[in-house]
């Protein structure tokens, strides 16, 4: 086969209005070096020149570009580059991601086949994340990047990039369609069920653009929120806030009052035995995370890793012992029900978030 037909690596990007960004991101791709890549960027109705910036820049790039058209929504976007993708492997990836090394796309192919020949089943594989300031990233946001490094539950996330054998990705996908977000998180605990996660060492630098443009604390509790309902199974819960997120897709700064009074008159109106196992359940879900508060303690002593730092070891081999049990259940839904009520409250007053 020619390289055309058969490259060892196609690159999805999902796009929506994104004209300004198209150009400097190829540009970046361009960069990369010894890997034999095609790039699909999967637009999802975009109202603005994205397809016509892609489409001039495709004669001046030295891989293949392809541009698709299809349904609005990431999930979708990424699926139809998937099933058009001629690669062994595929890396989906935002646009507003970049790699500093250029060789981190030939690493990251040499290390996931490494990892595949050790015979310990299926393997996917992520980059390390930063945020892409022009100085040292804020505290939440060093949180957040050194969070993405720990192989738990819920620390793996889209802007990492997910680099996955097509095979494999047959296997343990497609992304879920249903919701508005979230389809990244859905993916990849379905991996970390079917095989494991490889950390890749090249870095991968993401735009903190949503967070700078809705506010790093509503977007962080909005996203808080929506974990704990799908690690609950509430998708019912969760699709019932599909058109409020997509009515304030184009927003600035995130209103969490459309998202969260929604949310409580759906609890409101569970049977009382189901609202009492919601917040139980919920508590429980809360408690499986506390691991974060003594995890943020190491980031501000600047001491982590894959498997975090000094205080993280000692919350697993002690504290988090000492409150798994159904009275640390109940504390933690308790303490969860009077933070959702004055939030709920502090959003409803003018010019809070």
């Amino acid at each position: 086969m020619s390289f055309e037909q058969c490259p060892e690596l196609s690159v999805i990007v999902p796009v929506l209005n994104e004209g300004a960004n198209i150009a400097p991101f190829l540009r970046q791709m361009a960069l990369q070096r010894a890997v034999l890549l095609e790039l699909i960027i999967s637009d999802g109705g975009s109202t603005d020149d994205s397809v016509a910036q892609a489409t001039a820049q495709a004669p001046l790039l030295p891989f293949p570009l392809r541009v698709l058209d299809g349904a609005r929504g990431r999930g979708a976007q990424m699926n139809l580059g998937a099933a058009t993708a001629r690669g062994r492997t595929l890396l989906f990836l935002h646009i507003d991601s970049t790699f500093p090394d250029p060789l981190a796309l030939r690493q990251g192919l040499d290390a996931l086949a490494e990892a595949g020949r050790g015979g310990k089943g299926e393997v996917a594989a992520h980059f390390t994340l930063e945020f892409d300031f022009e100085s040292q990233p804020p505290l939440p946001y060093r949180f957040y990047g050194a969070k993405a490094r720990l192989d738990r539950p819920g620390c793996t996330h889209g802007d990492q990039g997910f680099l996955i054998g097509a095979n494999f990705f047959a296997a343990v996908g497609p992304f879920d369609t249903t919701l508005p977000l979230m389809e990244d998180n859905f993916l990849a605990e379905r991996i970390r069920e079917r095989g494991r996660w490889l950390l890749l060492p090249p870095v991968i630098k993401t735009s903190p653009r949503r967070f700078l443009g809705e506010g790093f604390l509503p977007r962080q509790t909005l996203n808080a929120i929506l974990m704990n309902l799908a690690a609950l199974g509430q998708l019912g819960l969760i699709r019932s806030l599909k058109e409020t997120y997509r009515s304030q897709h184009a927003s600035s700064r995130l209103a969490l009052a459309p998202f969260l009074a929604p949310l409580q008159r759906e609890i409101a109106l569970l049977p009382q035995a189901q609202r009492r196992r919601f917040w139980y359940e919920t508590g429980a879900y809360v408690r499986s995370n506390a691991w974060q508060i003594p995890f943020f303690l190491d980031v501000c002593l600047g001491k982590t890793g894959e498997k975090g730092g000094v205080f993280l070891a000692l919350h697993d081999r002690f504290l988090g012992r000492l409150i798994d049990h159904r009275l640390g259940n109940w504390i933690a839904a308790g303490l969860t029900w009077i933070w959702f009520r004055l939030t709920l409250r502090a959003t409803r007053a003018p010019k809070q978030f």
